[in-house]
């Protein structure tokens, strides 16, 4: 059996869409009854300290600052690393681990390569996107000061697992001279079962983080200036919460927003099982858990023609340009003017995830290199 650390600082029920991926990756990995595993990561409030999820995978949360449960700053990172540390620490010396999976370059992988160097433990990484010099706007200024930092985990890596072709050339663009050999393009995978479409209601769904970058902003102008006659359902928190909401005050279309919800909660389920038509209207997207949810849940998905959505709804979904509400408003009104056409859009988003993106698929891949 195959000893395996995993460090994050994002584990359910925190962070976006790279949480839920490593806490499945992990569990179904333990399942197979080959490796044993021991997860690092960020403690929250009430949220136990340590947690057995099943005989091979364990659960540590580290002491950290972190004020929002969706997101963390770069300055409540950095107190998960050093009291990540002090944990992995206390792991490794009591125990002999065979490999420490990471996920993000940083700034997970700052503390991978600190225990590579301390103890000879050799790592892989996940990137997720906005651990990618340049992927997010909101770092814009933090970034020049990790390159060399960054240049360094990948360097020392064995392997760069990207979720996205896309993501990939991300990170060559950055550093164009990187083994490219050592990047390996593997899919975030879901369970196809978890959502199952419950009999549709005439509304438009859409999920995330409130911020800029997953343009709320744009949907909320696109569905303002007249009455689609259906409903706009947003679930979410973020620093743009209080102006979207204010925005909405104006928009002829009715939006109700639903705040932070746990994707295993009913009322999450509920409404995107029930939703007909999803929209991710981001401006830059590495590989959406949420548009893969949606697709499960059989909604007919309406996502940019940017980064890696084109790469994950293929032909089953409608792309429009980002930060353009006038293509999404001219998409999202040929769709409830035509419900034939949802539903082929409904249906062949459930048969793309289900013969791409399962995890059995994806675990299989994985296994070649943990």
């Amino acid at each position: 059996m195959k000893r395996l650390l995993v460090l994050n600082y994002e584990f359910p029920p925190l962070g976006g869409g790279a949480s839920p991926v490593s806490y499945e990756l992990a569990k179904r990995l333990s399942e197979t009854g080959d490796y044993d595993i021991d997860v690092v990561t960020m403690h929250y409030k009430g949220l136990p300290r340590y947690e057995e999820i099943n005989s091979n995978l364990r659960v540590h949360r580290v002491r950290s600052w972190r004020s929002k449960k969706e997101l963390s700053h770069p300055w409540e990172q950095l107190t998960y690393l050093v009291s990540g540390y002090r944990k992995c620490r206390q792991l490794l010396t009591k125990e002999k681990f065979d490999l420490c999976h990471t996920h993000f370059i940083i700034p997970t992988g700052i503390l991978a390569r600190r225990l590579k160097k301390e103890f000879g433990l050799h790592y892989i990484i996940t990137s997720h996107g906005s651990d990618v010099l340049g992927y997010n706007k909101r770092f814009k200024y933090l970034y020049p000061l990790l390159v060399g930092h960054w240049k360094a985990v990948l360097n020392d890596a064995r392997t760069i697992i990207s979720p996205s072709n896309f993501l990939k050339t991300e990170i060559l663009k950055v550093y164009p001279t990187f083994d490219e050999q050592k990047i390996i393009v593997i899919p975030n995978g879901i369970d196809t079962t978890k959502f199952t479409p419950q009999p549709k209601k005439n509304y438009i769904f859409s999920s995330g983080r409130l911020m800029p970058m997953k343009g709320f902003q744009y949907l909320i102008q696109a569905v303002s200036a007249e009455d689609l006659g259906w409903e706009v359902h947003i679930a979410g928190d973020g620093p743009m919460r209080h102006e979207l909401e204010e925005m909405a005050k104006q928009s002829k279309t009715k939006i109700i927003f639903h705040g932070w919800l746990d994707n295993n909660d009913t009322e999450y389920k509920d409404l995107l099982e029930q939703a007909a038509i999803y929209v991710l209207a981001s401006e830059r997207e590495n590989a959406s858990i949420a548009l893969l949810e949606a697709m499960c849940a059989e909604c007919a998905v309406v996502t940019t023609n940017v980064s890696g959505c084109p790469e994950t709804v293929g032909e089953a979904g409608l792309l429009v340009h980002p930060a353009d509400c006038k293509s999404l408003q001219a998409a999202l009104d040929s769709l409830v003017k035509d419900l034939e056409r949802v539903g082929t859009l409904q249906e062949a988003a459930a048969a793309r995830v289900r013969s791409v993106y399962g995890w059995d698929e994806v675990l299989k891949k994985y296994r070649h290199f943990v």
